[in-house]
């Protein structure tokens, strides 16, 4: 699952069944689409770092941006707490099988908005 928050409460959350650079491209396109020209915040996972994705952000410079958040620090990333409140409210339920927490995790993130203020999120202090 890939997840944006846009400082003017668009979103942007997409499920993929695996995570790797080209699945991040993808997601990258998408996010162009939608909000054209934009910054984004990530972590260093390997496919936000890699060669691939580096070829991908230099052909698009002049439309996105990555900035990398400090290691360790997930608390100044606003979407770690749409992770945390989908956390909460789908496994607080009982699936019969993989395919219906599947489809219940989409739902939910395609569903639901979250009203988070991305700037309080960004200059959080890390005492």
């Amino acid at each position: 699952m890939f997840g944006c928050l846009s400082r003017d409460g668009k979103q942007l959350f997409k499920q993929y069944a695996r995570f790797d650079s080209s699945i991040f491209v993808d997601f990258l396109k998408h996010l162009q689409t939608k909000f054209g020209k934009f910054i984004m915040f990530v972590d260093r996972a390997t496919p936000h770092c890699s060669k691939f994705t580096r070829q991908y952000l230099d052909a698009n410079k002049d439309t996105i941006r990555l900035e990398y958040f400090t290691v360790g620090s997930p608390e100044l990333n606003a979407v770690e707490e749409c992770w945390r409140q989908g956390k909460y409210h789908i496994l607080s339920n009982y699936y019969n099988n993989f395919g219906n927490l599947r489809n219940t995790i989409s739902e939910y993130y395609r569903t639901r908005r979250f009203n988070l203020d991305i700037t309080k999120y960004l200059l959080r202090s890390t005492k």
